[in-house]
């Protein structure tokens, strides 16, 4: 069988793009979960969490100040919501741009792992994380301004 040239060998999402950045199939990922059962799965799980939350932590300075600011909104929201269906959005809020901010320093790790050189799509992948996490900074800012005009200005 002739050998077929990359752009035909690896499917790509993005084909007017060159240099699509597939994965070859050949190539299978190492998955140390795999032989792993019932409580030992969740335990090892549970400690895969544990350090992503803390290397978030630790390298991400918006994740950090996110942080911070979560640490001021928590316990207001018990105090702004008038309801626990109102305090579980505030809270719910927050929690989302924690999440959506872990979830943009991944994409960026894994990026900058590909290389420092610029590419198209991992222009597309840093902004349209970003995009999420101001989406969702404006969703929480959005239903905290709600949540203290109906408190003190309705």
């Amino acid at each position: 069988m002739a050998a077929r040239p990359a752009a035909a060998r690896y499917a790509c999402a993005f084909p007017d793009l060159r240099e699509c950045p597939t994965m070859p199939p050949e190539i299978e990922a190492v998955d140390a979960q795999k032989h792993r059962r019932g409580l030992s799965r969740i335990w090892h799980a549970y400690g895969y969490s544990v350090a992503g939350l803390v290397t978030g932590f630790r390298e991400s300075a918006a994740f950090r100040q996110e942080v911070l600011l979560a640490l001021c909104l928590l316990p207001a929201s018990v105090w702004l919501g008038q309801t626990w269906v109102e305090t579980a959005l505030l809270v719910v809020v927050v929690v989302l741009v924690l999440i959506t901010e872990l979830l943009n320093t991944g994409i960026e790790a894994a990026i900058d792992r590909i290389g420092p050189e610029w590419h198209a799509l991992s222009k597309m992948a840093k902004d349209v994380g970003s995009a999420a996490v101001l989406l969702s900074l404006l969703l929480c800012g959005g239903v905290w301004a709600a949540a203290l005009y109906q408190r003190f200005g309705g």
